[in-house]
């Protein structure tokens, strides 16, 4: 398997001194960086602008109709399969990984067959996972050509964001749609700490709440696909952020599997800053088919996820620029 995939950003495959294997995100227009950004992300924004206009400020007609639009995008079915959706998901994912940009290392690109499935516990959450745009398949730089990332639920909920999040290759993160998916061969792309991340974040400091998510590595255990840690640097500097504190807050981000945090990037819009971001995927760790794997077969694989995590984040964090940064893993 060589590196040459087909790469739909344009950036170009390096070999750096470690053997690491290097992809460079390529920039193009700020004005198709702008178009693609807002498409990616401005409709969480947009939702938030059209309930409170709604709610406050446009005549009723009209704010019904709002409304009802909105209603009406949260309910249409969506395909992952239509071809003006691949399209517009295809001009985002060229351009936006090339906004901050993404810098992609993969220790062992060798390791990865692209016949298999995998799964890659990708952390951290931060405001949002943005980084992991530059694993998906659309942009090529992975050896994978079927790959599909588990989300929130909530977002399948939110109008337009479904939309867009759905031809990008996201799908809720059910148990159900895990176990369906790399049945079929796709790689699983996860966030294992998620949304209660988001309750532990701080500004001086990554983390990773990794010590009682353990489902993920049972699933991987249960299908016999391997675990592959990946670390994304500079995620946390994207956004601006405030969030409300409280035990309420808590129970919410609980109930609805999603933290009200309030953010902002360029210009207070939903455009995130440029800063540049590193995305380091370690090496696969193979794990044998296992039906019913026990709670210590359980304990013992997620331990080694754990600590080769841990290991990939001192072994890059003085590459990417981050060499006084620390890691809590909760």
């Amino acid at each position: 398997m060589g590196a040459g995939n087909g790469l739909s950003n344009g950036g170009a495959a390096e070999t750096a001194p470690d053997g690491t294997t290097v992809f460079r995100a390529t920039a193009y227009s700020p004005l198709r960086t702008t178009v693609a950004l807002v498409l990616w992300l401005g409709a969480i924004h947009l939702n938030v602008l059209l309930l409170l206009a709604s709610l406050f400020l446009l005549p009723r007609r009209i704010a019904a109709m709002v409304l009802g639009t909105q209603l009406f995008f949260m309910l249409v079915p969506v395909s992952d399969k239509s071809k003006i959706g691949r399209k517009i998901a295809r001009f985002v994912s060229k351009n936006v990984i090339g906004h901050f940009p993404v810098t992609l290392h993969v220790e062992d690109y060798q390791a990865f067959d692209p016949k298999r499935a995998y799964v890659l516990g990708y952390e951290p959450h931060s405001v949002l996972p943005v980084g992991l745009g530059a694993l998906m398949d659309l942009v090529g730089f992975m050896p994978l050509p079927k790959i599909k990332v588990l989300a929130s639920s909530a977002v399948f909920y939110t109008p337009f964001l479904r939309q867009i999040w759905t031809w990008l290759g996201l799908v809720p993160a059910s148990r159900k749609s895990f176990y369906s998916y790399l049945g079929a061969g796709y790689t699983c792309i996860i966030v294992p700490g998620g949304v209660q991340e988001i309750l532990h974040m701080d500004h001086d400091s990554e983390v990773v709440f990794l010590k009682s998510r353990k489902g993920f590595v049972k699933i991987a255990m249960e299908t016999g696909s391997p675990l592959v840690p990946v670390f994304c640097f500079g995620q946390g500097s994207v956004y601006k952020w405030w969030r409300p504190g409280g035990k309420l807050i808590v129970k919410i981000a609980r109930a609805i599997k999603f933290t009200p945090i309030i953010f902002w990037g360029k210009f207070g819009t939903p455009i995130p800053f440029a800063t540049p971001l590193h995305l380091v995927v370690g090496k696969p760790i193979e794990v044998k088919k296992n039906p019913q794997p026990t709670y210590d077969e359980i304990n013992e694989v997620h331990e080694q996820f754990v600590v080769a995590m841990q290991e990939l984040f001192e072994k890059y964090k003085t590459k990417a620029g981050y060499d006084k940064l620390k890691l809590r893993v909760l």
